[in-house]
């Protein structure tokens, strides 16, 4: 199989994690709860792991890092705790539905203001929309990092300026750049950055989280179980514990940690990011100039704005029927459809066809990217 989704989990792992987490099943108890060798094994572990998480995405303080299950519950969990009832935020149609969902729920329950930016016809960020509608008075800027659905990238320092300048916050969704795109939190001034663990980072899926500034309040969105201060009636309030509740998951973070160690070891988000980048251009020349072939996206005016995505549709076909010959015909994984993305999807006019998204990761090739252009070409051909 030629793996071109890694948009949508990075199935093929390092071997270092695949070790880490055995290795973890087989050893670790329940972090926090009791003195037991495995327990306190286990505790290692999760402390390794929001360290190499503070320093990669440039967190002050680690003990700000907070896991959970994945992005979208970090989304939501950071969400709900730092916009109350009337408040406004303002956020994009780039967004993922873990924003756009979560939101949506929030001005139903909550009475909350919710504005979109828009996009140009390549799917970049109307930057200056975004300004304007960042006014005094807005709680909370939302905005991904990098489209999932294209791959163009956001300025999110940019993004923080305009929104501390109002007097707001900014939340970044870095679900498809954390690892393969450098984030400097305190450099670019960002409050919080939500993470998901099985894309870029190249750790198993069940892991992610946030990372929040020092200075920001984010309020417990669950409550239970947290292995201290037990006879408290709600959940304790201190960093990590306060968005910690339950039995972490020890065996997923010993991967994550293998995973970020991995992608330190081969010279860091920078490096993994350009070789990943090198091969998505390669994709994109390739399909790029093929008859009836539609490509969105920046690559053609702004490809330093670009990920490792390649979004197309072959004229007349469904992005489905797309998908489906290149898996059957030569073996291609790739997604097609709306990628959880409705208001980018209204915005490219693609609503009703979808498209057809090729990723790259770390462990794609040359050769892989060849087979999937002359795939393309000759599915276009008819």
């Amino acid at each position: 199989m030629i793996y071109l989704d890694n948009a949508a989990t990075t199935m093929r792992k390092p071997q270092e994690v695949v070790d880490a987490v055995a290795a973890a099943l087989g050893s670790l108890g329940n972090a926090g709860r009791g003195a037991s060798a495995g327990a306190l094994d286990a505790g290692r572990v999760v402390l390794r792991c929001r360290e190499a998480v503070a320093a990669l995405l440039g967190c002050p303080r680690a003990d700000h890092v907070c896991f959970s299950a994945n992005a979208t519950t970090a989304l939501n969990a950071t969400l709900s705790g730092l916009v109350g009832p009337g408040e406004r935020v303002v956020t994009t149609v780039l967004e993922h539905n873990s924003v756009l969902r979560p939101l949506a729920r929030l001005a139903d329950e909550r009475g909350v203001e919710v504005a979109y930016a828009g996009c140009d016809a390549h799917g970049l960020l109307d930057m200056d929309e975004l300004e304007r509608l960042i006014c005094p008075g807005t709680r909370l800027v939302a905005v991904t990092h990098g489209s999932n659905v294209t791959g163009n990238l956001v300025d999110v320092a940019r993004v923080a300026e305009m929104a501390h300048a109002a007097g707001a916050l900014v939340l970044v969704d870095a679900s498809q750049t954390a690892g393969c795109v450098p984030l400097d939190m305190s450099a670019m001034g960002l409050d919080v950055v939500c993470f998901t663990g099985h894309k870029g980072l190249m750790g198993p899926q069940g892991t992610g989280g946030m990372a929040v500034a020092e200075d920001v309040d984010v309020r417990p969105w669950v409550e239970g179980g947290s292995g201290v201060r037990s006879f408290e009636r709600r959940h304790p309030l201190e960093w990590p514990t306060r968005l910690e509740a339950g039995t972490l998951n020890a065996y997923g973070l010993a991967g994550l940690a293998a995973g970020i160690a991995f992608i330190e070891k081969n010279g860091g988000p920078a490096a993994v990011g350009a070789r990943e980048h090198a091969l998505a251009r390669r994709l994109y020349e390739g399909v790029g100039g093929v008859p009836g072939v539609t490509v969105y996206g920046g690559w053609a005016v702004s490809p330093e704005r670009c990920g490792s995505i390649v979004a197309f549709n072959v004229d007349g076909l469904d992005s489905a029927e797309v998908a489906d010959a290149l898996s059957s015909g030569w073996g291609i994984a790739c997604r097609a459809g709306a990628h959880c993305a409705p208001l980018m999807h209204r915005a490219l006019g693609t609503e009703r066809q979808g498209s057809v998204r090729l990723s790259c990761g770390w462990f794609n090739t040359e050769e892989e990217i060849d087979v999937a252009v002359a795939a393309v070409r000759e599915i276009a051909a008819g």
